[in-house]
């Protein structure tokens, strides 16, 4: 999927959107939902994400008319899942310190997670958590939504390059962490 001129999915999506087409509306979720839930993931834990993803659809599809160039979109979603993710901290003035992870994917959670699971999978969060907002949302986004170095870039609006940067430095300050806190 290219970003450049009328190549853009986002060209003919947002205006259809716009107009409150239900079709549209559902692709641009479809597009953007792991996205959006694994920005929320790394901001405010896994008990506040899906509230997060909900509200930061509601805001997009609300505020569509303020987005001037559909091949933005990406841009456009991203930034309003960090300023939702950042409103929730506000408002609860703090992060759990130990948020209890059902599942770190989407998708529900997994009928073979076991304790052990959740909870290293908690401590590996509490850890990615720890890293600058660049690293940990681009980590987070490829660790736990599954997302490739050019599906990131292309939800996100970075380049690929910047994508890649970012998950190698990502993971170059997350290894130490991980080892510290005596992890695989």
């Amino acid at each position: 999927m290219t970003q450049q001129g009328t190549d853009s999915p986002w060209v003919d999506l947002v205006p259809r959107a716009r107009r409150g087409d239900p079709a549209a509306q559902s692709a641009v979720y479809e597009a953007f939902a792991r996205i959006v839930h694994a920005i929320a993931l790394a901001h405010v834990g896994s008990q506040l994400a899906d509230d997060v993803t909900q509200e930061v659809f509601c805001s997009v599809f609300a505020s569509l008319d303020g987005l001037r160039d559909p091949i933005a979109l990406p841009a456009f979603v991203c930034a309003a899942a960090r300023n939702a993710a950042r409103d929730v901290l506000r408002r609860r003035r703090r992060v759990p310190a130990s948020a209890p992870i059902d599942d770190l994917a989407a998708g529900g959670p997994s009928p073979l997670a076991t304790a052990e699971q959740r909870e290293l999978a908690e401590r590996v969060l509490g850890c990615i958590r720890e890293l600058p907002e660049a690293y940990r949302e681009t980590l987070v986004l490829r660790l736990v939504a599954g997302l490739s170095g050019q599906e990131i870039a292309d939800r996100t609006g970075m380049t690929h390059g910047s994508v890649r940067v970012n998950l190698t430095r990502g993971m170059a300050l997350l290894r130490p962490r991980l080892a510290e806190a005596g992890l695989p």
